[in-house]
């Protein structure tokens, strides 16, 4: 497809270099991996090598690595892996507003089986004080998860602070790092916690694979059963191209280092910079740039409805997205933002640009031109309508 794609905090495109890499596995080197048989160990190895690979990536070590079909199901087995692992007095999950679907919907069912939840709201930046997170536990509290950096706003959140304070209580510490690999470093012993979920496709590797990261010691529960693969937790055949493939795209992104990133800072901030400037009544959701993902700015323009926005600049060959959620009834503005104290109408207004490392500059200013242009034929359009 042609055009301008500004949504790479919803998927990436694969590099070159990883999809080199998957060929072999996707042709010639097949197999199963758990088998014994040459073909089986060469296929044992490739994952291996991949596992190493990712842990590298995120400073731990391969042992922790557990391979799974994305982030969605690295963060359900570490919440409710360890509910179901810990069956004692520890009742009490702590959570942010902020959190992916990913994380809330677990939590929320772990509510609806007996466990307390707590969801702490972020301030007006899009960041949760580590000062609310404490301010809740207590002895009962078995998991704090806090996701490392905001989907919607890029809001970095303070987990290294909040998992020290979790720690010195008792409990365990998930975070959902799935918009991170390739936009910030990420080291968890830094971080201090027990588990990190990351997925492919965030970070220009393949859909459908991703991994968690346990802390040794930790223990969880599994939720599939099935034959003893990725060390009990996990049972099924593994997906060798998709996890060569993960593999790949964690070895590019530590052979690139920061130059990308501040390139891609630069950028954002000054797309975000020119539309504020250039379109009236336009406010900016996201925190400060030394606070957030280098590559993502959430935007808001009064009169404008982002759905509309979304369809119109959709129409123009430009990709951008919406916190909202449609339905039958209408649209729903975004929990986060709401989360965050903006008003429905400022919600339902708002749209994420999310750059990626091949968002050029000349892509850059023909959005920000025909981003104008859209917002004031909408509005032109919604004046005569009125």
């Amino acid at each position: 497809m042609t055009g301008i794609y500004l949504d790479h905090n919803a998927s990436t495109p694969m590099a070159p270099e990883v999809l080199e890499a998957m060929l072999p596995y996707l042709s010639d080197r097949w197999g199963n991996a758990s088998s014994i048989h040459a073909w089986g160990r060469a296929l044992k190895k490739a994952v291996e090598d991949a596992r190493e690979a990712v842990a590298c990536l995120i400073g731990g070590r391969p042992r922790g690595l557990v391979f799974t079909s994305g982030g969605t199901e690295a963060n359900n087995l570490a919440i409710l892996g360890a509910a179901r692992a810990h069956r004692g007095e520890r009742r009490k999950i702590v959570t942010t507003s902020l959190e992916h679907a990913s994380v809330a919907a677990p939590c929320k069912a772990l509510a609806k089986a007996g466990f307390e939840v707590v969801f702490v709201p972020p301030g007006a930046d899009g960041c949760v004080a580590a000062e609310a997170i404490e301010a809740v536990l207590d002895e009962r509290t078995l998991l704090v998860s806090v996701m490392l950096a905001n989907n919607e706003t890029g809001a970095v959140q303070p987990v290294a602070r909040i998992a020290r304070a979790a720690r010195e209580r008792g409990a365990l510490v998930h975070t959902d790092a799935v918009q991170c690999p390739g936009k910030m470093a990420i080291e968890v012993d830094e971080l201090g916690v027990d588990f990190l979920g990351i997925g492919g496709h965030k970070f220009n590797g393949p859909h459908g694979v991703g991994a968690l990261w346990m802390r040794e010691g930790t223990t969880v529960e599994k939720l599939l059963h099935g034959a003893d693969h990725e060390r009990g937790l996990r049972p099924g055949t593994a997906n060798a191209p998709g996890i060569v493939g993960l593999g790949a795209a964690a070895r590019l992104v530590t052979a690139r280092g920061d130059g990308p990133t501040r390139r891609l800072a630069a950028l954002t901030e000054r797309l975000e910079r020119q539309a504020l400037r250039s379109i009236p009544d336009s406010f900016a959701s996201s925190p400060p740039f030394e606070r957030r993902l280098p590559n993502t700015s959430n935007l808001g323009f009064r009169g404008v409805e982002g759905e509309s926005l979304l369809l119109a600049l959709d129409m123009e060959g430009i990709a951008i997205s919406t916190g909202s959620a449609c339905h039958s009834g209408g649209v729903d503005p975004s929990p986060v933002l709401l989360a965050m104290g903006l008003t429905r109408p400022d919600a339902l207004s708002s749209i994420r640009v999310s750059l990626g490392h091949s968002t050029t500059d000349d892509e850059v200013d023909r959005f920000l031109e025909t981003l104008a242009r859209v917002v004031a034929g909408q509005r032109a359009g919604g004046a005569a309508g009125d």
